[in-house]
């Protein structure tokens, strides 16, 4: 990319060394996998979502350089939390001298702490609860089902619920997604909030069959599907922000197919590059360096291969800065 505007140029002129030039160089791999015909698969764990990651994610799907998400189930409904009870978010700046007394205060206003930021549960999870549960129910009664990211595009395009979002449309990476209608897949979605609502309908009999929410094994086969058929015309990248199951349960549909099916010509990722602030490495998928994925048939010795070993609140919307040329 030739012009490149003042944030991108900074970094081009400034990250010359260590985690710094790592990003540099990770973004410009990013550029070539893309301009080559290449597709990226982006994972998203942590709170990126409450850290409003949309900001810069949503214009990346909207210009076509994430070709699919893999994300946890808070992440999937922390964009909507935000999207619709955005005014009603307290900042807490001295989170770090919270005392117990301090954490039971929020927690008697009804206000979830994620790190700095309180979600309100009224306005936010309640809220969503309530719309979704229609569509659940819906379904549940007339035989259908879906998979959780799919109930969410549903809601987003109701006209009706536009009317309550209390931030542009434009910085929810969600929103952005529905719009191109993005595979998206979200393993252990039930360690979610709305996933533990769900499984409470479940057993209070609002939802009589729990299987209306698709989750887990069906996901994996989706994402088999959609590796199969997109690797048929174009080399797929892995950008990973962060680790855990967000990370390694689409990482792993590679050596699925080539070992358990004996697809052996499954192509590996032809792109790895991580954000991570784990420790490096006591058995932890999320510290592992990239080399140990060749071992797992997931990366090969030719792979691209980066970890920028930072703050991902802070990199990943430099890095989709530098990619977007701002």
């Amino acid at each position: 990319m030739s012009n490149r505007g003042p944030i991108s140029s900074f970094i081009k002129h400034h990250f010359r060394h260590f985690n710094a030039a790592t990003l540099v160089e990770a973004a410009e791999a990013y550029e070539k996998h893309l301009a080559s015909g290449g597709k990226m698969f982006l994972t998203l764990a942590g709170a990126m979502s409450t850290a409003e990651l949309g900001v810069s994610l949503a214009e990346m799907i909207r210009q076509g350089k994430v070709h699919g998400i893999s994300c946890t189930g808070a992440n999937l409904e922390e964009d909507v939390f935000n999207l619709v009870a955005h005014d009603f978010y307290e900042r807490v700046p001295h989170w770090r001298d919270l005392r117990p007394e301090d954490e039971q205060a929020l927690l008697d206003r009804h206000m979830n702490r994620v790190t700095d930021t309180c979600i309100p549960e009224e306005e936010a999870m309640r809220r969503i609860e309530s719309v979704i549960l229609k569509e659940w129910t819906r379904a549940d009664q007339e035989g259908e089902r879906y998979f959780p990211h799919q109930f969410f595009y549903r809601i987003l395009q109701s006209s009706e619920f536009q009317k309550s979002f209390q931030i542009d449309k434009k910085d929810s990476w969600l929103f952005a997604a529905m719009e191109k209608n993005l595979p998206i897949f979200v393993p252990g979605w039930e360690d979610s909030t709305l996933g533990n609502m769900y499984a409470g309908h479940c057993i209070s009999g609002d939802v009589k069959n729990v299987h209306t929410v698709r989750t887990g094994i069906e996901y994996m086969t989706e994402l088999a599907h959609w590796y199969t058929e997109t690797a048929k015309g174009s080399s797929i990248g892995f950008f990973q922000i962060a680790g855990g199951i967000a990370g390694d349960f689409p990482i792993c549909v590679v050596p699925m197919l080539r070992q358990d099916l004996e697809r052996e010509d499954t192509p590996l990722w032809g792109y790895f590059c991580q954000i991570s602030d784990s420790t490096t490495s006591y058995g932890s998928y999320s510290g592992a360096i990239p080399n140990e994925k060749i071992t797992w048939e997931k990366l090969s010795i030719h792979t691209p291969k980066y970890v920028i070993e930072s703050d991902a609140s802070i990199v990943a919307p430099l890095m989709f800065a530098y990619l977007l040329g701002w």
